[in-house]
């Protein structure tokens, strides 16, 4: 199944008609069914995922600002979600933004940047942060959450459709559980993880609670909830957009690099790197009728 999704603006019919014309010449191709008008739409295909992909590759600009993704038409709706939290599910990350109180956020920043890019160990380089944050008073937490952390457009509708289905969502987050609680709760998710800052009541201490949860954790996560939930890793949706998330996304039926780091779009099954969060509804075929609201 071929799948794509814009805006209104970037998915006109010339484009539309375009890449069907793409689509048919590498494999047959079925007619385009829109999930959404002027935003999403699928073609079945018969042939070589491959082939298509290449074809597409040769009419598709980057500036059409499309998600084009080839997917398994069998078992596309998920039954459990795993969404990482920073840069995914809201805006920013948050230890930047607290870095941000003691004037650090440029260094801390470079360092999370190279962590997310699969340049430096998680579990170090985020012993390393956390230590720069030593006597942050904990009213910065609040502070920090209630004027920077922001949903990503498309959380609420993306939970709130995938429940009214049937499937469960869990934020895991190599980020903190003042945030990933507060987060789980406004976004719709089901339960969250993350790392414990240890504190003395007043401030930070400088240090992270061990173990760390990083990039096996993750994945332990992902397969914990999938039998919970009676369901394998293939019935498992995984998004996220650092190399922390590798492996879940690796090991989900589904996974998806989210406006993402290199070394994360190359690895995943499927990547949004221009729409919102709606674009993993309509890559698992949802209609627009069907995207609600919490």
């Amino acid at each position: 199944m071929l799948n794509v999704a814009g805006s209104a603006v970037s998915l006109g019919g010339e484009r539309a008609h375009a890449i069907h014309v793409a689509c048919a010449r590498a494999a047959a191709a079925g007619g385009l069914d829109w999930l959404s008008p002027s935003k999403a739409f699928d073609v079945p295909f018969t042939g070589d995922p491959d082939a298509v992909r290449a074809s597409l590759r040769e009419i598709v600009r980057d500036d059409w600002l499309l998600d084009v993704n080839v997917v398994l038409a069998a078992n596309r709706r998920k039954k459990l979600l795993i969404a990482d939290m920073d840069s995914t599910i809201i805006g920013c990350e948050c230890i930047d933004e607290l870095a941000d109180h003691m004037g650090l956020k440029p260094k801390v920043a470079a360092i999370t940047e190279r962590a997310m890019r699969g340049e430096l160990d998680f579990p170090s380089a985020l012993r390393e942060r956390v230590a720069l944050l030593k006597g942050l008073p904990l009213e910065a937490l609040a502070q920090v959450y209630a004027e920077r952390v922001r949903l990503n457009p498309g959380a609420r509708e993306l939970t709130a459709t995938m429940h009214a289905h049937g499937a469960r969502t869990i934020l895991v987050s190599g980020g903190f559980t003042y945030f990933t609680q507060r987060v789980a709760e406004k976004a719709g998710f089901e339960s969250q993880q993350g790392n414990r800052l240890a504190d003395d009541g007043h401030a930070l201490t400088g240090r992270v609670e061990e173990p760390i949860l990083g990039r096996e954790a993750k994945l332990e996560a992902l397969e914990r909830e999938a039998a919970r939930t009676g369901c394998s890793p293939a019935d498992a949706l995984a998004v996220g957009d650092g190399a922390n998330d590798l492996d879940m996304i690796g090991r989900a039926g589904l996974g998806v690099a989210y406006h993402a780091k290199p070394i994360v779009a190359a690895a995943a099954g499927a990547s949004i790197a221009h729409g919102d969060l709606t674009g993993l509804l309509y890559i698992q075929g949802y209609r627009e009728e069907e995207i609600g609201k919490n």
